[in-house]
């Protein structure tokens, strides 16, 4: 039987990634796990509008967003995590390859994160960060879906 001693929980801090948090907590008391709370500022943003000289980035700046980030966790780790074996990060990069890059440097047993399950059609257009974790990951990866969202026949 798998022994899980640190498990992975990366959050956009959005309500879907709240249904993946109940599991994580729930499998972190079952195996009296460590927490690793991990969001990731996805950088993507920073393509520039166009390739002219004059062109701007098409958010603010970086620091800015990593600031804001982690304000978001100290909230998130104070409302949810508070007395708990957890540790928390913030980093920038693409969200799918910093979360498998800090799974391996932290040596995690199971990355529990929460997909928003969109058709079939976007997956293939824009991409999943829940997909590309699952099929890249050092280690298990347990996805929850929103219960809430009802399955429809493509």
């Amino acid at each position: 039987m798998a022994k899980f001693t640190r498990i992975l929980y990366p959050t956009d801090f959005s309500p879907m990634s709240r249904c993946a948090l109940e599991h994580a907590l729930d499998l972190c008391d079952r195996y009296a796990a460590q927490l690793h709370c991990l969001h990731v500022v996805d950088d993507s943003y920073q393509y520039w509008l166009s390739f002219e000289a004059a062109a701007a980035p098409a958010g603010p700046p970086l620091q800015d967003l990593m600031a804001l980030a982690k304000t978001e966790m100290e909230h998130f780790t104070a409302d949810h995590l508070s007395g708990r074996n957890s540790t928390t990060a913030v980093v920038h990069g693409r969200p799918f390859l910093e979360i498998i890059r800090y799974a391996r440097a932290q040596h995690i047993d199971l990355i529990v994160l929460g997909t928003h399950g969109r058709s079939a059609l976007r997956e293939v257009l824009v991409g999943s960060t829940a997909n590309k974790v699952i099929h890249k990951s050092p280690c298990p990866v347990l996805s929850v879906r929103d219960p809430s969202h009802t399955f429809q026949m493509p």
